[in-house]
């Protein structure tokens, strides 16, 4: 069990254990079985179920982080894709600073805190922040 509980500990302890678990292919898996009941007292036998089962929980929870990871990236994107259809759009809401703000949206960026936008004053503003949109009324080509 030793082998195992090290790869437990270091799935748990650090983000580069857990990268290095959600690696672990099935033939990893079955190596890991193979070894740990190659190494057993053939006279009191280790319960290979329960083995399996907290191998099995750690691929769960692994499996788990990755989609919620894979979730929140999509989130972003989405989030990202959306502030670009602001463009020359008319905004009120907060900006970075906390202060009330109106404007034209110049740019969006991405940043770690979300899809950011900048006005044509230069002020930023998450898109979070943002309280109203005004769309720009459509010119008659008459």
């Amino acid at each position: 069990m030793a082998t195992i509980d090290a790869i437990g500990a270091s799935a748990s302890g650090s983000s580069a254990g857990t990268s290095a678990f959600s690696a672990l292919s099935s033939e990893d898996f079955t190596k890991i079985i193979l070894q740990e009941l190659s190494r057993q007292d053939p006279l009191q036998p280790s319960d290979t179920s329960t083995l399996i089962q907290q191998l099995s929980g750690l691929r769960s929870i692994q499996s788990d982080m990755d989609l919620g990871d894979k979730l929140q990236d999509l989130v972003r994107q989405n989030e990202f894709a959306s502030a670009t259809t602001l463009l020359g759009t008319r905004v009120t809401g907060r900006s970075i600073d906390n202060v009330d703000v109106e404007g034209v949206v110049k740019s969006v960026v991405r940043s770690s805190y979300g899809a950011v936008v900048t006005l044509e004053d230069s002020t930023r503003m998450l898109v979070s922040d943002i309280d109203q949109i005004v769309r720009p009324e459509p010119e008659d080509q008459a």
